[in-house]
Parts: C-alpha cells; structure tokens; sequence
C-alpha cells in the first residue's frame, strides 16, 4: 500500500538530517494523493502522522509548528471520518459524550483512531500556551485508552509512551498519576522488548525526573545510548531518541 510504503520510507531512515530535508518534499507527495484520493482513509492516516512528525519533532518556529500539526490533525480527523462514519460527528460533544461514543469504535478502526489522536496530541503540544488547547488532553487521552483496551499492542507498544507522557504531564499534587505514567512506560518496554528507546527515553525524562530517581534516569538513558538503533519501523524514532538521552544523561548532574 502507497501510504505504508511512504510511511515506512521515513521511518526506517537512520540519518534525521535526511529526513529534515527530504521530508517536505514527501509531505507535498503525500498532500497530492490525499487531494486525488480523499476519500482513502489509510492515506489520511499516513499524511496525519507524517505531518505531526515533521511539525513536532522538526520545525523550531512555533507558528510553523503550530500550522503543520493543525494539518496533520485535520488529516487525522478525516481518517478517522471515512474510516468510522460515526467519528464525523465527534467534534464539539462534551467529553462524557466523546467517551461514549469511543465505546463501540471497534478493532477494524485502532490505525484510524491512532493517527486521529496522535495528529491532535501533537498539535496540543505544538499550542501548549493556549489554554484551550490544555483543557482538550482529556479527550485526546480518552481517544489512546480507546486504542489500549482495543489493542495495547498496537505499534509495537508505542501507544504506551503517550498515556505515559499523558499521565506524567503533572506532579501528583496537582492531579499527577505518576504510578499510571510508569505501568505503561515498563508496558510499552515489555511489548518492544526494549527496541522502542524512546520508550526508555520519555520514561527518564518524564517519571524519573519527575520522582528524582537518578539511578533510573541514568540506567535507562545509557541503555538507550548503548542499545542498537536499528528496528524495522522505528530507527528514525530510535536514532532521536539516542540524541535525546546524551543531552539528558549529560544534564543529569545539573538536574539531580
């Protein structure tokens, strides 16, 4: 399929600077499908992830940021739309309504409403300032948990490392439930065998900094340094992932 061969194309590519370059060429490619095709909903998945990846991970100016990942989201909720025709209608219900409705989303629709959430959780982050964005994290959490109880594989575990960063955004003072955040980091290890190192890595800088456990936040951040980066599907992840943990491993000293 033209959308997992696209996908699969950045993903398993080991040099970020490529990807950096090269990706906005495959977003114009990918742009062009959707336009011929939109009723596809495997590639509006695609074009939802590609988007919040190049927009998260590689563009510094906020505004940029902030309009990429709006487009990946809207790439997602159009997925999730033509996947699932009840989803066309989500937008606007309160969240009491929200959750029911993900209820009977089923298996058939766990990639369409992976990339519907993921697409939005990126594009909070990316607007992070604007409480208005803050107040929608229930929803984008609900959307993940809907995926978990559905397949909590899915993506090899990486489904796991956003509940874990969800549920760590806070300390538990203030709402924080830290215990939550570390069940699906050491979940999403157990899934990947440990071959997912952002996994290692968002658990060292979400949990162990957030408890001060230095011992675990250096254990796992050297892991990653020293653990091949490598993996059908997640190499590019693997490689940043990498870069990640010797900044923090170096700030270690600093931060403990």
């Amino acid at each position: 399929m033209a959308a997992d061969t696209l996908s699969a194309a950045v993903l398993n590519q080991d040099d970020p600077d490529v990807v950096e370059s090269g990706l906005p060429a495959y977003l114009l490619l990918v742009d062009g499908m959707i336009s011929q095709n939109p009723q596809q909903p495997a590639m509006l998945a695609a074009g939802a992830e590609l988007y919040a990846l190049y927009g998260s991970r590689f563009v510094e100016d906020d505004e940029r940021s902030a309009f990429m990942t709006a487009k990946g989201r809207d790439y997602g909720r159009r997925a999730i739309c033509q996947a699932y025709s009840r989803a066309c209608g989500w937008e606007g219900l309160s969240y009491d309504q929200f959750v029911s409705e993900l209820d009977d989303v089923g298996r058939r629709q766990v990639r369409y409403l992976y990339a519907y959430a993921l697409s939005w959780l990126s594009h909070l982050d990316a607007t992070s300032s604007d409480w208005n964005a803050v107040g929608e994290v229930p929803w984008v959490q609900a959307a993940m948990e809907r995926v978990v109880a559905l397949d909590d594989t899915y993506d090899n575990g990486g489904i796991h490392v956003y509940l874990g960063m969800l549920y760590s955004l806070r300390p538990p003072a203030l709402g924080g439930q830290l215990d939550l955040a570390r069940d699906h980091f050491d979940r999403s290890i157990a899934i990947s065998g440990g071959r997912d190192l952002s996994a290692k890595v968002e658990y060292a800088r979400r949990y162990a900094r957030m408890v001060f456990d230095r011992e675990l936040h250096d254990r796992l951040l050297t892991e990653v340094i020293e653990a091949p980066a490598e993996e059908p599907g997640r190499t590019l992840f693997n490689v940043l992932a990498q870069q990640d943990a010797i900044e923090l491993l170096a700030s270690s000293g600093d931060y403990f």
